[in-house]
């Protein structure tokens, strides 16, 4: 199955900063495949009931995708996908974007829970590439906030909006919006139905907007060169990275972010809802063919300030990520996590997770990754063609496995909805696993 929406687009508008944005509604415009996302599991597999829920890993590698239960790092399915595959949470618990080929074909991890009253049933089925593919012809960055995932197609500049508990349903209301110029951006959809977007051609990005629900612009900033990359923090405040630092979406204005260096690229950034500061790289060599830092950004979203930490090596843009309680992780070369308090900037620990490392030229070859699921720290080691969880209370790695495969990207699941039935939590514990 294959996300289409017919017609032209309903809304056209002429906006400052050159924005021209256009939103429509519509259903999938394809036939077969599966309807609720709550019973997709792949048609050649029974699903089976489990006690609770199986939170499970993917990494991708030349030639495919290894899923993983996150509880044991046992191997679940090797998924064959031949090309550079790129991987990205939806948002439903369930299912993985996968940038490939066309668009972004949805990876079925094999795990979901079923809402029932004020409880869930929880079951498992073997991972697989399903029929649900949004097309794109250079799929980019994939945004979920506040329940709703946002597509965006570098190719076109068109943005597909879904509610992210049906991401993966046959008659998935999607709407999009279509921004004047193709350029390698990002849109987030906020809570009260307006949309930030960047804003560029494919030669130059220059700002962002934000587009009210009707596709109306309401705010405005074009002094973002370089616009790249974003994370929400707490109170729904946005962080956009420029080559000039960074410029902050919080209470209804944009603000920009102060940086000791007139050229300060903030490309990749992490943030939590858990915190309202977000942790960025930071580059100021504008002619380096490959630069690498040892200083990364703390932006605090509540008066856009920015901080400077120094680390005791250098990491690359897969290095950062956000523990449960806000903590900010970084990945140095020299193979430990570092864990930084996000108000004080302290480092507090530095985890010995694998060896020294150094981060290759061309960006797209597999280098050490960092994410989080459930509690857990989870890295890559293509080198050792490993997986590690680390255990940032006990300050250690508590599991390693041999996957078989140089890792490249790494993302997961827990199991179960982002949007849990009310009074849930009395039926079953579901409060982080303890390691």
């Amino acid at each position: 199955m294959t996300l289409r929406h017919r017609g032209p687009a309903a809304l056209a508008l002429t906006l400052p900063l050159a924005l021209l944005a256009a939103c429509s509604t519509g259903t999938d415009a394809g036939t077969a495949g599966t309807a609720d996302p709550a019973a997709s599991e792949p048609a050649a597999e029974t699903p089976t009931e489990v006690q609770s829920r199986t939170p499970r890993l993917a990494v991708t590698y030349d030639g495919g995708i290894r899923v993983l239960d996150a509880l044991t790092l046992d191997e679940v399915a090797d998924v064959e996908l031949a090309g550079f595959n790129r991987l990205n949470p939806t948002g439903d618990g369930r299912h993985l974007a996968v940038s490939t080929t066309g668009g972004f074909q949805l990876l079925d991890t094999g795990t979901w829970g079923e809402g029932h009253g004020d409880h869930f049933h929880y079951f498992t089925a073997a991972p697989a590439l399903t029929d649900v593919t949004y097309d794109a012809e250079k799929p980019g960055h994939v945004v979920v906030h506040d329940g709703v995932t946002a597509f965006f197609d570098d190719g076109t500049g068109r943005v597909q909006v879904v509610e992210s508990t049906d991401v993966a349903a046959a008659e998935a209301e999607v709407e999009t919006l279509a921004l004047p110029d193709a350029h390698h951006g990002v849109a987030v959809r906020l809570s009260d139905g307006s949309t930030l977007v960047t804003v560029g051609t494919e030669d130059e990005r220059s700002g962002v907007a934000v587009l009210d629900a009707d596709g109306e612009q309401v705010a405005a900033y074009d002094d973002c060169p370089g616009v790249h990359g974003e994370a929400v923090a707490a109170d729904e405040a946005v962080v956009v990275g420029c080559e000039n630092g960074a410029v902050t979406w919080a209470d209804g204005a944009f603000t920009p972010v102060p940086t000791p260096d007139d050229y300060a690229r903030i490309g990749n950034q992490a943030g939590t809802e858990a915190s309202p500061v977000v942790l960025g790289d930071y580059k100021t060599d504008p002619d380096a063919e490959l630069e690498r830092p040892t200083r990364v950004s703390l932006i605090d979203t509540r008066d856009a300030s920015h901080r400077l930490v120094d680390l005791p090596a250098s990491y690359s843009f897969r290095s950062l990520a956000r523990g449960d309680d806000g903590e900010a992780l970084v990945l140095t070369t020299d193979g430990d996590l570092q864990v930084i308090d996000p108000e004080s900037g302290e480092i507090t620990a530095s985890i010995p997770v694998v060896d020294a490392w150094e981060e290759p030229t061309e960006w797209q070859q597999p280098r050490p990754a960092v994410t989080t699921l459930d509690g857990s720290v989870y890295v890559t080691d293509p080198a050792h063609q490993q997986v590690h969880a680390v255990d940032l209370v006990e300050e250690e790695v508590w599991l390693t496995a041999d996957v078989g495969v140089a890792a490249n990207e790494i993302a997961g699941v827990r199991g179960e909805p982002a949007v849990v039935p009310e009074d849930h939590g009395d039926h079953e514990d579901h409060e982080d696993h303890d390691h």
